[in-house]
């Protein structure tokens, strides 16, 4: 039996980094958008290149197994160098990969990140055989006797899963989170209403969370007030939204700006965890992951699970790759006791 199921992507990634990279801002009234850029037709000179092995599913539950928990991976690879070095990172970090899924057809997936000065980053995906898992080759059984199945965001014809997943664990008792990808969130809300319904948690950045719920935030609205201005009210509106779906707990992250939680009783406002930024890739998987994993530690805390999570996502950031720089719980307690002023606000 397993205490977490992971089920998303694997790649390898492939980070560069440019001082010609260039971030380019747009605003509307509406809404604004940043865009990186180079030199048109130029030969663009890079600083740096790394490479490491990456992706939602994986990149959850090399931490769920870093944390202690027994876990074990789904997602499929091809039968190519990329794949036999993406499963042996995988067992390095402690994840179980007999579920793994291998295909002699595919090749394994992989990824160009793309690092500005600022430490954020564009992504060239390429799903490769991430994006073609069948129902026929996920093991249930497995999930039948986990306590948690985390499903990560699955991108192509792997999305078509989902559905059968959530309410396959739901019948079983086994606890879901899920943080989904925005390819699957363009279905719509009406499509996810069922899937979020059978959720413990739910976990999206504040991107997605507008595409699914056709929330805009507006910059020119001035947040709610609450005991203080901490939430705006098209971000609460989101939560409300989200939540009216049945989640137990729906989390909307924020970049910079932190991380939103509901719990239908309280609204939370956790702030960034300080930390030097080199790549913000993997954050969001370390945060989500670290989150339901600290729930179990903390006994369903929420503050305190939100504050745990917040810290592990920092030490992620300070680091290249997306499975560097993994705290324990007890690294995170110092952390946190090191930093007595790091408080969630609860509204």
């Amino acid at each position: 039996m397993y205490d977490v199921i992971t089920i998303g992507s694997a790649t390898i990634d492939s980070f560069v980094e440019s001082d010609a990279a260039n971030v380019v801002s747009v605003s509307t009234k509406e809404h604004s958008i940043d865009f990186m850029s180079y030199p048109y037709g130029a030969k663009v000179e890079v600083e740096s290149f790394k490479t490491a092995v990456g992706g939602g599913g994986l990149n959850a539950a090399a931490n769920f197994a870093h944390l202690g928990a027994k876990t074990a991976a789904i997602f499929k690879i091809g039968e190519d160098f990329q794949g036999r070095n993406i499963l042996d990172k995988a067992e390095e970090a402690g994840v179980d990969t007999s579920l793994v899924i291998k295909s002699q057809t595919e090749n394994s997936g992989s990824s160009v990140i793309l690092l500005s000065f600022e430490g954020n980053r564009t992504v060239l995906a390429y799903r490769g055989a991430n994006g073609t898992i069948k129902e026929d080759e996920i093991n249930f059984e497995a999930i039948k006797n986990a306590k948690w199945l985390y499903i990560a965001p699955l991108n192509g014809q792997s999305g078509a899963v989902l559905d059968k997943l959530s309410h396959f664990a739901e019948e079983h008792n086994t606890n879901v989170a899920i943080n989904p990808g925005s390819s699957s969130l363009k279905k719509g809300l009406k499509y996810f209403e069922k899937i979020l319904s059978t959720a413990e948690v739910v976990v999206m950045n504040k991107e997605e969370a507008s595409l699914v719920t056709k929330i805009e935030v507006r910059p020119d609205t001035k947040a709610e007030s609450f005991s203080s201005e901490t939430i705006h009210p098209d971000v609460k509106a989101m939560l409300d939204k989200l939540k009216s779906m049945d989640a137990k707990v729906v989390i909307i992250t924020d970049g910079k700006h932190g991380v939103y939680a509901y719990d239908g009783k309280h609204y939370y406002k956790c702030p960034e965890f300080p930390a030097k930024v080199v790549s913000t890739l993997g954050a969001g998987d370390a945060l989500s992951s670290t989150f339901v994993a600290a729930l179990e530690y903390t006994s369903w805390d929420i503050e305190k699970s939100l504050m745990l999570a917040s810290v592990n996502a920092a030490s992620i950031v300070s680091h290249f790759g997306a499975q560097e720089g993994f705290l324990t719980f007890e690294e995170m307690e110092k952390r946190l006791k090191a930093s007595p002023t790091f408080r969630v606000e609860m509204l």
